[in-house]
């Protein structure tokens, strides 16, 4: 029988589709390819501040964590959120 906290896992990552997990320049190069970009942002951090970032292209979504502020392409619409979770 599975615990009650590996199925609700199991179904948040049903439910999130594919996300993929890429370096910060990776997702600044991927965010440059997409027309009229829009990209979920959030800060936080425990030890520090950390930066999350979280974008669709093609059908995929590509997440990032960066110690400092992504340089997005001039008209990038950013869309700020309180957290960005991410299932393990």
């Amino acid at each position: 029988m599975i615990p009650i906290a590996a199925a609700a896992q199991a179904n948040a990552i049903k439910a999130s589709g594919v996300i993929v997990s890429v370096t910060p320049p990776d997702f600044e190069r991927i965010v440059n390819r997409i027309e009229n970009p829009l990209v979920i942002a959030s800060r936080g951090g425990f030890w520090g501040t950390k930066y999350h970032y979280l974008t669709s292209y093609r059908g995929f979504a590509f997440f990032t964590t960066s110690n400092s502020i992504l340089s997005l392409p001039e008209g990038t619409e950013i869309m700020p959120a309180e957290t960005i979770w991410m299932p393990q």
